[in-house]
């Protein structure tokens, strides 16, 4: 049997392969096992390992990572692959596969392939449901999303707030979140733009002074200021077009577009060119001159 593991999502691709292994060792324990990467192992050792009964085990399993990367493996390794012995698994994890290729078609056509790919908010969200009643705990859909919107996308860092989460109450909620949980300062950029930008300066102030607080700096402030008006230029020129479509050509999460969408359908591209133009400004006179950054920025914010 051939597993592939292929896609983006490189915390779900661990996860699978380390759900995959372990099942096989609870059964036919380690001495079986066998792991190689394609970018250090010559085609030869990858090879006899394909090739070669188990030993002291009545089952094999090869672990091949990004076996593509040896170029000799990709010319022959399909040839090898399709005569593997019946006491042989492999896994092979390749994160991008070049579809022209003879090695991606065969994979397609005769392993069992998995493909995960980053997940948007609705997946995400689905996602630590999931955990949460894998754990015997629960977290309510909207709550679940509270929790991506104040600490990010980052999977292995979900997994390890929701993990902290039910420890404390196994049922999630509002309330726990805002107890255990730091917001990200990426995430609360955006709050804060758009709290300034709806004409609430005393919201805006405060965000700026939680984020000052939590020990990041103005230059940080200012740079993740940038990447946010960045997505927010992007968004507002490509107006009309599906989120989706917009993420994968500009390569940012779908959930990064949808939130920014909302921020943009209230400015016009004037209003963004405008608050570009000025954000720059601002940039170049804190690397320039000597003034005070926490009043700079609070002024450009609150004249928003």
């Amino acid at each position: 049997m051939t597993i592939t593991l292929t896609g983006t999502n490189s915390f779900l691709l661990k996860q699978q392969l380390d759900k995959l292994v372990d099942e096989f060792v609870a059964k036919y324990t380690d001495m079986g096992l066998e792991r190689l990467d394609g970018e250090e192992a010559e085609y030869d050792r990858i090879r006899q390992s394909l090739e070669s009964l188990p030993f002291l085990a009545s089952k094999k399993l090869v672990v091949l990572r990004h076996p593509s990367a040896n170029k000799e493996f990709l010319e022959k390794g399909v040839d090898v692959l399709k005569n593997l012995s019946e006491v042989t698994d492999v896994i092979i994890v390749e994160p991008k596969l070049d579809k022209r290729t003879a090695y991606y078609k065969f994979l397609k056509k005769n392993s069992e392939y998995i493909e995960l790919n980053e997940l948007d908010e609705h997946g995400l969200a689905k996602w630590l449901n999931d955990q949460a009643k894998t754990a015997g705990g629960s977290v309510s859909k909207s709550d679940a999303t509270y929790l991506i919107n104040r600490v990010g996308l980052n999977q292995q860092l979900l997994s390890n707030e929701i993990k902290k989460l039910l420890t404390y109450d196994p049922k999630i909620s509002k309330e726990t979140i805002d107890l255990l949980t730091e917001p990200t300062p990426q995430s609360s950029i955006f709050e804060l733009l758009d709290a300034a930008l709806a004409g609430n300066p005393k919201k805006a102030m405060e965000l700026y002074k939680e984020q000052r607080a939590l020990k990041v700096e103005p230059q940080q402030i200012i740079a993740m200021l940038a990447w946010q008006l960045h997505v927010l230029a992007l968004v507002k020129t490509a107006e009309g077009r599906d989120a989706q479509a917009i993420a994968k050509e500009a390569k940012i999460n779908p959930f990064v577009v949808r939130k920014t969408q909302n921020l943009a359908r209230r400015m016009s591209l004037n209003q963004v060119k405008s608050l570009v133009e000025r954000t720059l400004e601002l940039d170049i006179k804190l690397k320039s001159q000597t003034i005070d950054a926490d009043d700079a920025l609070l002024e450009l914010l609150i004249s928003l």
